[in-house]
């Protein structure tokens, strides 16, 4: 596949994408829970975010689940939720078509609320080397000022 291949999902398309869809964090919620955005980023501490992410692949939640314990210096283990978006989405644009063609994380974001619907309790974390080369790309791109989050 090339990046010219790929069928971006859009606001206008995102029906077509059928779930289910995973929401890793930080945050202990309940089950009816509507997840907003305008809440602190887990990787940038002073930024205010206008979207909220997701995923259709449970191993893209949980780096999310573990990069934001990890960057918030908490030991806990992070949660990974089942949501069901209340409103259009679209391609998250920090990760299509950089490195590989299309959208392989099968990550979105939104402006509209996320509802929990469930929460994944078996999931399975990462090697603690494997999670600490990737936090420390995350600071190799902090330092070069690459760090850089499209919202």
């Amino acid at each position: 596949m090339t990046e010219d291949d790929y069928q971006a999902v859009s606001y206008d398309n995102c029906a077509q994408v059928p779930g289910p869809f995973y929401h890793g964090t930080k945050a202990a919620v309940e089950v009816g829970t509507e997840l907003l955005p305008g809440f602190g980023s887990n990787f940038q501490t002073e930024r205010v975010m206008n979207n909220i992410y997701f995923s259709a692949l449970v191993e893209t939640a949980v780096w999310g689940a573990e990069l934001a314990t990890a960057l918030a210096g908490t030991h806990e283990r992070g949660h990974i939720y089942l949501v069901e978006p209340l409103g259009g989405f679209e391609d998250d644009p920090n990760v299509t078509n950089k490195r590989f063609p299309g959208n392989i994380t099968q990550s979105y974001r939104t402006r509209f609320p996320l509802r929990v619907v469930g929460e994944l309790d078996d999931w399975q974390p990462h090697p603690p080397e494997v999670l600490q080369a990737m936090l420390d790309n995350l600071a190799r791109l902090r330092e070069q000022g690459l760090d850089v989050i499209e919202d």
